[in-house]
């Protein structure tokens, strides 16, 4: 069965950094598109980063908002995407959720998710 599991949240000053991880099971994160989502409250649910299979390159692309100062990655060995996040900022507080999608090329129509972890970023 294909599951999804974040984790990393927390609450963080501006200016902090937190790690957020996606562990998967049930397939391989090297096979697959795998995202980062957002969801701040009242807003809708935006893509803020996302990274194609390794057979399409592991081409990266990144929200404008978080260009610089967010970073995706892969662990093939722990089957693990990471979402590194520096610089945070107030409006980056969302829900974060990861995504994934065997069409291995592209974020959008995600077909797995997790269940999201909170990031707090407040002083």
């Amino acid at each position: 069965q294909l599951q999804l599991v974040e984790s990393g949240g927390g609450l963080v000053q501006p200016g902090g950094s937190l790690r957020l991880s996606c562990a998967a099971s049930g397939f391989s994160v090297d096979d697959y598109s795998v995202g980062w989502f957002r969801q701040a409250p009242g807003k809708e649910r935006e893509g803020v980063t996302c990274i194609n299979s390794r057979g399409k390159g592991g081409v990266t692309n990144y929200l404008e908002s978080v260009k610089g100062r967010f970073t995706i990655s892969r662990d093939n060995v722990k089957n693990t995407v990471y979402l590194q996040m520096d610089s945070l900022k107030p409006e980056d507080t969302a829900v974060y959720y990861c995504g994934a999608s065997p069409n291995g090329f592209h974020c959008h129509g995600m077909e797995y998710w997790g269940k999201g972890t909170l990031v707090t970023v407040s002083s």
